[in-house]
């Protein structure tokens, strides 16, 4: 199985960068096949809808790896109780050939307590792109943002959530495979 991963920040010490690249590993244990696309490490240009054709290599490379993935987590900071700019920007470069019946995972951290607006805009606009929400979604805030110098949440509670969440997400994923 394959694994997309799309981290929604444009900060390079982003909690929620952190908390994907911890599911990242969580996943690999599982002999899933995990591609982490960082969009602070891998910008994109403003999306245009009147480009005929895109030719920007981490545009090209974005849908790629959305579209050969088996199931996608899409990761955002909650930026003024939203998603952040560059994951609205990069999901506008995708479409139904990306996410048509996958499963997909919505994550957030946020600076308040947990982030449940980002994560509901995120699934409104995964439904409109013809993917199907995991009922279950990953939202970490405040104190339970600290990361190990190891890349572990510092807080077991959060171990758990990401874990249980995580072997949810990945049979509804083998569920869809299967059924396609």
């Amino acid at each position: 199985m394959k694994i997309t991963i799309v981290a929604g920040s444009n900060r390079k010490q982003s909690t929620s960068t952190k908390l994907c690249r911890y599911i990242a590993s969580v996943l690999r244990t599982k002999e899933i096949d995990v591609t982490l696309f960082d969009l602070y490490e891998k910008p994109l240009p403003f999306y245009d809808p009147s480009r005929n054709e895109e030719t920007d290599p981490n545009v090209l490379a974005l849908i790629a790896a959305v579209r050969v993935a088996d199931a996608v987590v899409l990761s955002t900071p909650d930026y003024h109780g939203s998603v952040s700019g560059v994951m609205k920007n990069a999901l506008d470069y995708l479409g139904f050939d990306e996410f048509d019946s996958k499963a997909v995972l919505a994550v957030s951290s946020s600076g308040g307590a947990v982030g449940v607006s980002p994560l509901t805009h995120l699934q409104t606009m995964v439904r409109n792109l013809h993917g199907i929400n995991c009922p279950e979604w990953i939202s970490i805030g405040g104190e339970n943002r600290a990361f190990t110098p190891e890349g572990d949440p510092a807080n077991e509670k959060v171990k758990e959530r990401v874990n249980k969440v995580l072997g949810y997400f990945v049979k509804l994923a083998l569920t869809l495979r299967k059924a396609g």
